[in-house]
């Protein structure tokens, strides 16, 4: 979730520039990215935001930023021309950390970030097809060179797959009646925009779930885009290459705004604080210690003031730690 999250009826294009949590980011990865030579690998880079803050902060930083969006990327590029000397921007999906560390030559890293999610610049371009605000073709690719569209899943996948996505992703009370309309409705004219899928779920959800749980819309949109953008499969793979790719005393941060990502993130970061020695043995036998220290108790949430100033924080989840030095 670059500089915004999931919500596309948060603030207007001219305030989604606001890092979520900033902070917090800052003073977590600080104590890592203080010395000289240090590298921060920001795996979704988005426009920027944080990337600008943590390479003012640290003047010897050298930041490699990764995105999938070749429009970010660009913008990124643009707004941290004055670190150019220490930015290495990369169009990749996350999941592919360790090879682009390999590709540069970088062995280890003193801080990596990852902020999930779909990007305020993504919410904000009509044309991309995110919102259910807002007219478009159905599009949700967060890379727009590669890969099947919302469009393609919508008039493609069986009912039972997509009642699974919409289920699984979603957390789609109705999935099984959406996917049973969206099969129908497509015999006879395929799905080409957003409107005629907002259109859909609003004959279809009841009117009394309207009333209480926000838009109809809004659980179907983010299902299809996480199905999209294979998000979970990439997250799946890119959080214990990142792990691996931390140096001794090197921090992680990830921000996750659904309960699928942040359970993946706890569990993750779970394996890898736990000691590895049997359970019955009464000492702590060598090189079986802990390989990371969590950071945060639990998970960590927006403050009032934060979302005020940033709506789309308001469903984040921080989870942070770092590699123990060995």
């Amino acid at each position: 979730m670059h500089d915004g999250a999931n919500d596309p009826d948060g603030p207007a294009p001219g305030e989604r520039h606001v890092p979520v949590l900033l902070d917090r980011v800052s003073e977590l990865l600080g104590p890592a990215l203080a010395g000289p030579g240090a590298v921060h690998v920001d795996a979704t880079l988005g426009m920027g935001g944080h990337a600008a803050a943590l390479l003012a902060a640290y003047p010897q930083l050298t930041l490699v930023g990764l995105d999938r969006d070749p429009q970010a990327l660009e913008i990124a590029g643009r707004r941290l021309t004055a670190f150019a000397d220490r930015f290495r921007p990369v169009h990749a999906v996350y999941d592919r950390i360790g090879e682009v560390l390999a590709e540069l030559g970088i062995d280890g890293v003193q801080g990596i970030l990852f902020d999930l999610g779909v990007s305020s610049l993504q919410l904000d371009e009509t044309a991309r097809g995110f919102s259910y605000s807002r007219d478009a073709d159905l599009d949700m690719r967060m890379d727009p060179t590669t890969g099947p569209t919302a469009a393609d899943v919508l008039n493609s996948y069986s009912a039972p797959e997509l009642r699974r996505i919409l289920r699984e992703y979603g957390e789609e009370r109705f999935a099984g009646p959406i996917a049973n309309a969206i099969v129908r409705n497509r015999a006879t004219t395929p799905f080409t925009r957003s409107a005629e899928l907002v259109e859909l779920l609003y004959a279809v959800v009841p009117a009394a779930s309207r009333r209480t749980g926000g838009h109809p819309a809004k659980r179907t949109f983010q299902a299809l885009r996480i199905e999209v953008n294979a998000e979970l499969d990439a997250l799946r793979g890119a959080l214990p290459a990142a792990l691996d790719a931390l140096a001794p005393g090197g921090r992680i941060v990830v921000l996750s705004y659904h309960s699928l990502e942040d359970r993946m993130t706890k569990r993750a970061l779970a394996e890898r604080t736990r000691s590895r020695t049997p359970l019955d043995l009464p000492v702590e036998l060598p090189g079986h210690e802990p390989e990371f220290r969590l950071l945060t108790r639990g998970s960590e949430t927006a403050t009032d003031t934060e979302i005020a100033r940033n709506p789309r924080a308001a469903p984040v989840r921080l989870r942070a730690a770092e590699r123990v030095a060995s």
